[in-house]
């Protein structure tokens, strides 16, 4: 029996292998789009079941979708979601392989970007919740100014001051960035939010952790601190608007461990791909700690992020 369970696992390994190599689009891709303005990601998964191509993709913005519309044409990928409801021309991304990227373009009527897709890390046997060795403290907010902080959007105004100890958003519109970038940390936020409020804390740049004002409603992709889109906190461990709330987040490769108000709402769960408004695709590299401040308003007192070496 034992040696007949083992053969069916070869034949199991091998028949992936070899759908893989028949079809090279399969399996995940971090992509760069390109334009004359700048860059921006996007995410893309190709998977097959029941013989059918089956697509999931994050746009620039929002959370990731499953796409309604994906097939192989000879040796391209086609896909979209199909026309928008305005009447405008239908986007349409054709993509190929070359040389083990993904090399694409959207079209929408006489509108072309292009873009580049590559494999995401291979994040090995990693663990939130393992013994880590930490190093030095790093505050990112002192209570006094906004020193070591930049600003995503040049043509907006900064709108973030410091008021009674806290740095907020007083004017919404820019979202801010730490100017030091992070691999695996530790980090520890304390905040309050005005009633309705709805914001986001970026982890590298690129995973937002979702920061809502909904008390007492049932946890959902979208919940605070969910993983945008992604994974939905294990409860609802939030706080009234007004009140001071305390969020823990160990980060290390692609799983985290998060903490909020004292309770575990994510227990070293896997982060599968960037989410909506991330600043890059390049999920291997340390990156920056995002505040979102263009959607509500948002008071934090404390911001500390201690590496793990």
């Amino acid at each position: 029996m034992r040696r007949l369970i083992l053969v069916c696992g070869i034949l199991l390994v091998c028949a992936v292998i070899l759908s893989a190599q028949g079809n090279p689009f399969l399996g995940k891709w971090d992509i760069t789009a390109t334009t004359a303005k700048g860059s921006y990601p996007y995410w893309l998964e190709v998977k097959e079941e029941n013989g059918q191509l089956v697509g999931f993709f994050q746009d620039r913005w929002g959370s990731v979708r499953k796409l309604p519309e994906i097939a192989r044409e000879g040796n391209n990928l086609v896909f979209s979601f199909g026309p928008p409801k305005s009447g405008a021309p239908t986007p349409v991304h054709r993509a190929r392989v070359e040389n083990g990227k993904l090399i694409g373009e959207l079209t929408t009527g006489a509108d072309k970007v292009a873009w580049v897709g590559v494999r995401p890390p291979v994040w090995g046997n990693v663990n939130a919740n393992a013994a880590h060795k930490f190093g030095a403290p790093v505050m990112l907010f002192d209570g006094k100014d906004v020193k070591g902080w930049r600003f995503e959007f040049a043509d907006k105004p900064a709108g973030w001051v410091v008021v009674d100890g806290a740095l907020h958003n007083q004017q919404t519109g820019n979202n801010i960035i730490s100017e030091r970038e992070f691999k695996d940390f530790k980090l520890v936020m304390e905040y309050t939010l005005e009633p309705e409020s709805n914001s986001g804390l970026y982890l590298r740049g690129r995973y937002e952790f979702q920061v809502l004002d909904d008390a007492g409603k049932a946890p959902t992709l979208t919940s605070h601190m969910s993983v945008y889109g992604r994974v939905a906190p294990a409860v609802n461990a939030s706080k009234p608007a007004g009140e001071w709330q305390t969020v823990e987040v160990t980060l290390v490769g692609n799983r985290v461990t998060v903490i909020l108000n004292g309770q575990k709402v994510h227990d070293n769960v896997a982060i599968e791909g960037t989410t909506g408004g991330a600043l890059n695709s390049h999920e291997g590299t340390p990156g920056p700690i995002m505040i979102q401040g263009d959607h509500s308003k948002i008071w934090i007192r404390k911001l500390v992020v201690t590496p793990i070496v």
